[in-house]
């Protein structure tokens, strides 16, 4: 893996993980009733800054994707997305206080474990 290609995907996988985070606070800030219609829930979802910025995220990191697959084969390129779950997992704890438990620590570190064997292979 190339240096350049490895932080193209790194940076994509940091907007998207930006994205997940914009999502949430979004729909924290949203005040829907569970009871309303589709018609106004994306209304509610297409009015909120903070959803629109994480969908800006995502086009933004697709862009570094689509430059890290010039350098990269997408077998090698793809498993990294894995630490988008990481590092989302590490912000709804951090940020949003959501809770942690021994086995969804124990499921993070093998996915670090599987990337770390994947590049040495």
């Amino acid at each position: 893996m190339t240096l350049n290609g490895f932080l193209l995907v790194l940076i994509s996988i940091s907007f998207s993980t930006l994205g997940q985070f914009s999502f949430k606070s979004g729909i924290n800030r949203l005040s829907l009733p569970d009871s309303a219609n589709l018609g106004d829930k994306l209304l509610g979802f297409a009015s909120s800054p903070f959803i629109l910025g994480g969908l800006s995220c995502y086009a933004i990191g697709t862009v570094f994707w689509l430059m890290a697959l010039r350098h990269l084969d997408l077998s090698l390129a793809y498993p990294f997305v894995a630490l988008s779950i990481v590092a989302v997992f590490t912000i709804g704890i951090v940020g949003f206080g959501e809770p942690a438990n021994t086995a969804k620590v124990a499921g993070m570190g093998l996915i670090v474990l599987g990337l770390v064997v994947l590049t040495r292979a």
